[in-house]
């Protein structure tokens, strides 16, 4: 009856490490998306700026040459 018992208890060991696993790999998961999320926005915050520089800058030539 030990014996049962204790195949038991380890099974029940052994599936609460799948759901351990299982949880710290959603976890790695979100960090890996909350990593990227940021650098998407850097990259687009520094691209807006150039972008909006630019425009400024055509913007600004054609004004002159319709003058």
């Amino acid at each position: 009856m030990k014996t049962y018992f204790n195949a038991l208890s380890c099974n029940r060991h052994l599936s609460h490490f799948g759901q351990r696993q299982q949880g710290v790999t959603m976890i790695e998961y979100a960090l890996i998306a909350a990593l990227i999320a940021v650098v998407l926005v850097v990259i687009l915050t520094a691209l807006g700026v150039e972008l909006g520089v630019t425009f400024t800058t055509i913007k600004n030539a054609l004004t002159t040459a319709n003058q």
